[in-house]
This record gives structure tokens, C-alpha cells and sequence, in this order.
């Protein structure tokens, strides 16, 4: 009942060593011509400052984009298990599919509308 698993166990198991072998042969392989730059936090290019220069308030611009991939990407999620099994479903199984990429599809809208998907 086990022998199931072995291929899942013998992947991670070689994810695992790939992993570990690239960590341990990097400081190696790699090169080794350090600047003070190279040295420095990264901060985009811009010099790094005690406040931020809108006074202290941080654009949420970035994490309500990523929010918004983030919830239409949670559609694919539940159209993969719905493709695998479409024809067991049956009408039912489509029409409720439908109605669920409608009901995404308004929320979309609704967001195109309002320019939340707008990049300034």
C-alpha cells in the first residue's frame, strides 16, 4: 500500500539533495569579487532614509495588487479538480462552474471599474 508513495518520497528526496548540494557548493563555485556595494542592504536603488518620504505612511498600492492576484489566482485552484473530473459531474458540475467564473468575473469587473488594477 506504501509503494504508492515511494515516487512522491524519492522526489522530495532529490528536491531535498539538489537543494542541500547547491547550498554547500555555492561559496565554491561562485564568485568572489565583493564592492561595497555588493555589501549594502538592497533598497531599489534609492539611498536608505530614517522616515519614509510620504511622512511616514507606507502606498499599499503593491500589496493590494498582489492581494488581487492573489484571490483570482485561488480560481485556477478550482478549476483544475473540476477539469479532472468534468464529465462525473455532469450538467450540475457545469453549471455551477459557470456561475462560479461569473461571480469572479463581476468581482473583476467590479475592480477593472474602480482602477484597482491600474499601475501609477
Amino acid at each position: 500500500m506504501l509503494s504508492t508513495y515511494v515516487p512522491i518520497l524519492g522526489l522530495f528526496a532529490l528536491a531535498a539533495a539538489f537543494a542541500l548540494f547547491s547550498v554547500a557548493a555555492a561559496p565554491y563555485v561562485g564568485p568572489r569579487r565583493f564592492n561595497r556595494a555588493k555589501l549594502d542592504a538592497y533598497e531599489c536603488g534609492i539611498e536608505p532614509v530614517d522616515q519614509p518620504l510620504t511622512g511616514g505612511r507606507f502606498p499599499v498600492k503593491y500589496y493590494l495588487t498582489a492581494m488581487l492576484f492573489i484571490i483570482f489566482d485561488i480560481e485556477i485552484v478550482f478549476l483544475y479538480p473540476w477539469a479532472v473530473h468534468n464529465e462525473a459531474l455532469g450538467v450540475f458540475g457545469l453549471v455551477e462552474m459557470v456561475v462560479f467564473i461569473v461571480t469572479v468575473f463581476i468581482a473583476y469587473a467590479y475592480v477593472w471599474r474602480r482602477g484597482g488594477l491600474e499601475w501609477d
